[in-house]
């Protein structure tokens, strides 16, 4: 099956992406915390949106490892970059 022309591109944008989402989830926090406290007047509620947006981040960062950990473990089956194992004989031994 052939893999789509942009898909390198697209996968590394993906990777990129990780520092804006973390910046917007942290926003979007705080919005909805600012939003609670002005609509139902408890200050509380400003925190709990801090924490849902500190929470949102702290899951992007988590999504990504998984999915780099994922591409790194596919790469490391890949009998390409597998280790490979060079036996010396005991001449060439002793010139170490």
């Amino acid at each position: 099956m052939e893999e789509p022309k942009f898909k390198k591109v697209v996968v590394a944008a993906d990777s990129l992406s990780l520092g804006p989402s973390i910046v917007v989830a942290i926003i979007i926090g705080v919005l909805l915390g600012l939003g609670m406290k002005k609509l139902f007047g408890y200050s509380w509620l400003f925190w709990l949106g801090v924490f849902w947006g500190v929470g949102g981040a702290i899951l992007n960062v988590y999504y990504a490892y998984k999915k780099q950990k994922k591409e790194l473990d596919e790469l490391a089956n890949d009998p390409k970059y597998s280790k490979r194992r060079y036996d010396l004989s005991d001449d060439e031994e002793d010139d170490y």
